[in-house]
């Protein structure tokens, strides 16, 4: 049905809270990159009308740091723009802060904590070889 896929991957070693924080932000992320990912709003039987939601489903993985770290590798050396947290952000409280510390880091360096993409499906499924269906 659709020709693209959409995947987040997330360390495996973060806690709960932290694991849909960082889904939440990349989500955004994807969804400001392509904005026509999001279909018509909900309206249920009494006529409440409730927010648009993706509609191209959304698939969580789970990699250990050194398969998360190959995902942002794979991502740039194939040109595919990405959502990326890394863990010094859960440090910051707000945009600025997080981008400010983002910049303070290159690829090589980067504690990844969480990659999200959207791409053909052969190349998302290239680039997040080795992460696991989230448990």
């Amino acid at each position: 049905m659709f020709d693209t896929k959409i995947a987040i991957v997330l360390r495996n070693n973060l806690a709960s809270w932290q694991k849909l924080n960082v889904t939440a932000f990349l989500t955004s992320g994807i969804v400001g990159q392509y904005p026509d990912i999001i279909g018509e709003p909900y309206r249920d039987r009494a006529g409440n009308i409730y927010n648009a939601l993706s509609v191209q489903p959304i698939i969580v993985l789970s990699a250990d740091e050194e398969t998360i770290a190959a995902v942002h590798r794979r991502s740039l050396e194939r040109e595919v723009a990405a959502s990326v947290f890394i863990e010094e952000m859960f440090a910051t409280g707000h945009d600025a802060a997080n981008r400010a510390v983002f910049s303070e880091f290159a690829p090589e360096d980067a504690r990844v904590v969480g990659i999200a993409l959207r791409a053909d499906k052969k190349i998302v499924d290239k680039i997040v070889k080795g992460a696991k269906m989230h448990e």
